[in-house]
């Protein structure tokens, strides 16, 4: 059977990765960036078609799919006479790869299924490195039959692909999972720093600390950086934790309910995103918790 043809838009770091990937295993590709080129023209290279338009790149694709930074980006990309929407294809599936709010992708739906296609979100976990290789999380819901249609696709880019429910479920699911991931690095980055001002080694609170059930991965991606001095092993810039802590809090706001925990990390996220450390990585919150302790 031949592959179907995908429409890509967003080339970031991600997004880039991820159309390497299908590259390599021979998917004909349009695709769509923004304002860095580098992964775009890297695509283009290598055979992709570059459309004019969120409108062409639906026009020419079974499966259109964003990798994009916030749900803003990803609606108008959707939305409007060079949408997206305006050129699907009946039968065509729509990919939301970014992290967005769930309302926003429950309306997306319901536009999508207006003109014949199906919309899917389908956040990601784990690095752009993994996408290279295949081996991403992917969280995917919404319409069961289009998962199944897209979904050995979906096992080419993921080495866990999970449907999990009704449209907007992977990306609550997401949020919840970035609240949880953002406020622990920044407990450990926090940790590090105290661990200055109390005039202990960073090191040898690192070596007790990850002895008991305290140990995770993400104690390790920030001692990569606050002891070792490497940031690249958390590759997840401040200013992107801060949309996402963002949002878990907005969509808590929106179930009605008062998210404690989230406002002390997205308080720390946003204050180290609006003082210059926006594109630097979460790791790196152990120099925002560091000058913040000298005052």
């Amino acid at each position: 059977m031949s592959k179907p043809k995908i429409g890509f838009i967003g080339l970031g770091l991600m997004g880039g990765s991820m159309v390497c990937r299908l590259q390599d295993l021979g998917y004909e590709l349009s695709v769509l960036g923004n304002r860095d080129r580098t992964h775009l023209d890297a695509a283009i290279a290598r055979g992709a078609t570059e459309a004019p338009n969120a409108k062409a790149v639906a026009e020419a694709s079974d499966i259109v799919m964003l990798c994009m930074g916030t749900s803003d980006h990803v609606e108008g990309r959707m939305r409007g006479k060079d949408g997206v929407i305006a050129g699907l294809r009946e039968g065509a599936v729509v990919i939301d790869f970014g992290t967005s709010l769930p309302a926003s992708s429950r309306a997306l739906a319901k536009e999508v299924a207006a003109v014949g296609a199906s919309f899917l979100d389908a956040p990601l976990g784990r690095t752009p490195a993994h996408a290279k290789d295949g081996l991403l999380n992917i969280m995917a819901s919404g319409d069961r039959a289009a998962f199944d249609k897209v979904e050995p696709v979906l096992k080419d880019l993921g080495e866990n692909v999970f449907h999990l429910g009704a449209t907007g479920s992977g990306h609550t699911i997401k949020l919840i999972n970035n609240f949880f991931g953002m406020t622990v690095a920044n407990a450990m980055a926090e940790a590090f720093a105290m661990a200055d001002v109390a005039g202990v080694d960073r090191a040898q609170l690192y070596d007790v600390m990850s002895a008991g059930p305290l140990h995770s991965g993400m104690m390790d991606f920030v001692k990569a950086y606050g002891v070792d001095g490497d940031p690249s092993m958390l590759a997840f810039a401040i200013k992107n934790a801060a949309k996402d802590v963002g949002y878990y809090a907005r969509m808590a706001e929106e179930a009605g309910v008062d998210s404690l925990m989230s406002k002390g990390t997205l308080k720390a996220l946003t204050e180290a995103r609006d003082s210059g450390q926006a594109d630097e990585m979460v790791s790196q919150m152990v120099d925002f918790y560091a000058k913040r302790f000298k005052g």
